[in-house]
């Protein structure tokens, strides 16, 4: 019995991250510019965002290192953070 604590506990967290992959760009807290912008190329979605590389959000036309920047610091509000590039020896 007592399993079915931490089962429940992360049944709920997978649905709060499904939720939270749901979301759309403009409830993130995007500016409408910026939202225009990706809506353009097709990414409507947090987890559209997360699986566009920063070269492929930065080939958007008017979309440039501040907006990623914006896109970045909405993404951190929601718990998502960037990957740190390893340093290559």
């Amino acid at each position: 019995m007592g399993s079915r604590v931490p089962l429940i506990a992360a049944e709920e967290e997978a649905r709060l991250l499904r939720q939270r992959l749901d979301l759309s760009t403009a409830e993130i807290g995007l500016t409408v510019r910026t939202t225009n912008c990706l809506e353009e190329r097709g990414i409507f979605t947090v987890r559209d965002l997360l699986n566009s590389t920063p070269e492929e959000l930065l080939s958007i036309s008017n979309f440039g290192e501040k907006t990623l920047e914006e896109v970045y610091a909405a993404l951190a509000k929601f718990g998502f953070r960037r990957q740190t590039q390893a340093m290559v020896a």
